[in-house]
């Protein structure tokens, strides 16, 4: 069996890091069995699904590095959802009900009132054909539900219909049939909810696991049923958990928060979030992974946590500075380019260790070969002006600042932070920053001229 995993968002919005939390399990999950990834868009509902969030969805995977093997439209193929209808349908497990809105939440408020669970009665197969048509004539539209089989042919006597499965995160699970509510699958306006077109494609395209968050969890039951219904054996599930910030809140796509394009955009690096968004919530610890492929080796659904997956925004930060601090010349070279800066390799080295992002290069090129706004304390001008006679002569290296150091320091008896602070601040105009040693020979004679007062 070749596993096949699939990704679907609806395109209604920009995807979070939580959204690629569950693309990036199913990333993984294929590449490391060897597998396949569909990226699949549930776009049927025409009002809300844009073609240009697909787009920004299908961009902001690439710069996570997930290349689908394949990408699907559901609104291509709503002749395959039409068909299982009518088969369900001709089978007596897809039948039309007229109950308003209105009118079922009142119903729903008596069962709780009653302490009855507010599951849905099944009044609308007891309608004759008559009533049907009244209903049509006052101009109530039909919407179809499912008829869960959760009965011995009688379904208005409900009995225990447990449904198991051993879910790849979250172990032995099982959902009560009697439970729930019989699913409405197709809505008043003849549009199809999410469930019965997933199980189609799921089905068509030869899903093999379904990896999901836990919010899911109830829907594998009815969907178990569907399946059946259609001739087809269900998929592997995992559920795995949500991933919420600090304080216990959701993510949501309609708010925008924590999107990755304004993660990308903000200069965070894609390992940075695709550390975070796998390894939160799980057994293992939270570190920065170099790439996809470590990222797999370490990926373990079985280590995912049951309870929810916690993180702080900020934590984006400090993996995102762990993995600059490593980065190699040759990997930043053409970003580094693209920023304005023409650096060596001995630049990004000596400046590296010292961002959080790769776009913190600039601030520390204009340092180099730009103006500074040297900061001079009124205590400290004589001695500065003095360390402007005792510059060794001849090419600046890095023995210079040394030699230059201890000139001064015989001749004003500071030492320590007093020696050298006042120095970095005039040169660089910051507090801390690159080793001196190093920096004084890219800076460069003539620029630490111009920035010691006279």
């Amino acid at each position: 069996m070749t596993v096949t995993v699939r990704f679907a968002p609806s395109p209604t919005g920009h995807i979070h890091i939580g959204n690629s939390r569950t693309a990036l399990f199913n990333w993984l999950f294929a590449k490391k069995n060897g597998g396949s990834f569909v990226l699949r868009f549930d776009d049927t509902d025409k009002e809300r699904s844009k073609a240009e969030f697909a787009d920004a969805t299908e961009l902001d995977l690439a710069w996570l590095g997930i290349q689908p093997d394949r990408v699907e439209r559901q609104s291509d193929r709503v002749a395959a959802y039409d068909a299982a209808a009518e088969k369900l349908k001709a089978e007596g497990l897809l039948y039309p009900c007229y109950e308003t809105a209105d009118e079922l939440e009142r119903r729903r408020s008596r069962a709780r009132a009653l302490g009855r669970p507010p599951v849905y009665d099944r009044a609308a197969l007891k309608l004759s054909a008559d009533e049907k048509a009244a209903f049509e004539a006052e101009g109530r539209k039909v919407h179809w539900r499912f008829l869960l089989p959760n009965h011995d042919g009688d379904p208005f006597a409900p009995r225990r219909t447990e449904v198991t499965w051993t879910d790849l995160c979250r172990g032995e699970q099982s959902v009560d049939l009697a439970s729930l509510s019989d699913p409405v699958l197709i809505r008043e306006d003849g549009t199809y909810l999410y469930t019965l077109p997933s199980i189609v494609d799921d089905i068509d395209m030869g899903i093999t696991h379904v990896i999901r968050g836990e919010d899911h969890v109830a829907n594998t039951g009815v969907q178990y049923a569907i399946f059946k219904a259609l001739g087809a054996e269900m998929p592997t599930f995992g559920h795995h958990n949500l991933l919420t910030t600090r304080d216990g809140e959701g993510l949501s796509k309609r708010k925008g928060a924590l999107s990755i394009g304004s993660l990308r955009e903000a200069g965070l690096e894609p390992m940075a979030v695709a550390s975070l968004a796998v390894l939160t919530g799980t057994s293992q610890a939270v570190e920065p992974v170099p790439n996809l492929e470590v990222l797999a080796d370490k990926f373990d659904l079985s280590s995912v946590s049951r309870s929810a997956a916690k993180f702080d925004p900020a934590d984006l930060d400090g993996l995102n500075a762990k993995l600059v601090h490593d980065m190699p010349y040759e990997v930043v070279e053409d970003r580094l380019r693209s920023l304005g800066i023409r650096a060596s390799e001995t630049f990004w080295l000596l400046i590296r260790e010292n961002c959080e992002k790769v776009s913190d290069a600039q601030h520390y090129w204009q340092i180099v070969y730009g103006s500074v706004d040297s900061k001079v304390e009124e205590e400290d001008r004589e001695f500065v002006a003095k360390a402007r006679d005792f510059l060794p002569e001849g090419d600046i290296t890095e023995e210079t600042w040394g030699t230059w150091t201890s000139a001064l320091k015989a001749e004003t008896g500071r030492k320590g932070r007093g020696l050298f602070m006042p120095l970095r601040r005039a040169l660089t105009g910051l507090d801390h920053g690159p080793d001196m040693k190093a920096l004084l020979p890219l800076i460069g004679r003539q620029n630490i001229l111009d920035r010691l007062p006279g």
